[in-house]
């Protein structure tokens, strides 16, 4: 899968695995509908630093979290 490009199922891709790696409960955050494509390059690269960082401290996970709450749709 090539993530370099913005998509709908690229976006739900990163979408799920954000929440997999940050162990989210509440995948209501994570719907790919409340997310506007033009955010894609944020979101990725979020998801290229959850998944190179490894295991996060609660409070980076958090921080992760907080970012993805700027960056849905109002």
């Amino acid at each position: 899968m090539n993530l370099e490009q913005a998509s709908q199922n690229n976006l739900k891709f990163i979408l799920e695995g954000i929440g997999n790696h940050l162990k989210v409960a509440n995948r209501g955050l994570l719907d790919p509908n409340d997310y506007d494509l033009n955010k894609y390059d944020d979101l990725k690269m979020m998801y290229d630093m959850i998944k190179q960082k490894g295991n996060l401290s609660a409070l980076e996970a958090q921080a992760f979290l907080d970012e993805l709450r700027e960056v849905r749709k109002n």
